[in-house]
């Protein structure tokens, strides 16, 4: 597909980063670095609606299971965000971010797939924290 993005390429990407995310979510140091890091990379993408706006969730999600606060998560779930957060900042895209206008469509498509997959479990962890803060 010349122009377009190719979504089997893309769920080929977020196979491959669902298994660097399963080793991720094993290491806190590595996890703390990818939050970090992830808090970077969203300063450089341009606003791409509701999808981006779950990323303090997913990443408060990561840090609840991680500190051992919140473990009714599946794995795959986990993976899935560190999988995604992982490829937002890798520098090696599908479409490279120096792209004008273009250049962050590979990253708003594989994250938007892992949203698709872990949405309901999000919303299981908002709802658990929203009533441990008592709201």
């Amino acid at each position: 597909m010349e122009n377009g993005l190719n979504f089997d390429a893309v769920k080929g990407v977020f196979e491959t980063v669902l298994a660097q995310g399963q080793e991720l979510i094993r290491d806190n140091e590595k996890l703390d670095a990818l939050l970090q890091s992830l808090e970077e990379k969203l300063r450089e993408v341009p606003v791409a609606g509701t999808a981006l706006a779950r990323v303090p969730l997913m990443a408060a999600m990561l840090k609840s299971y991680a500190a051992k606060e919140y473990t009714d998560v599946s794995p795959k779930v986990l993976a899935s965000i560190a999988g995604a957060f992982l490829y937002l900042i890798k520098r090696n895209d599908l479409i490279p971010d120096k792209m004008p206008l273009i250049g962050h469509l590979d990253d708003i498509a594989v994250f938007t797939l892992a949203l698709k997959f872990i949405e309901p479990e999000l919303n299981e962890y908002a709802a658990w924290r929203e009533q441990r803060e008592g709201k």
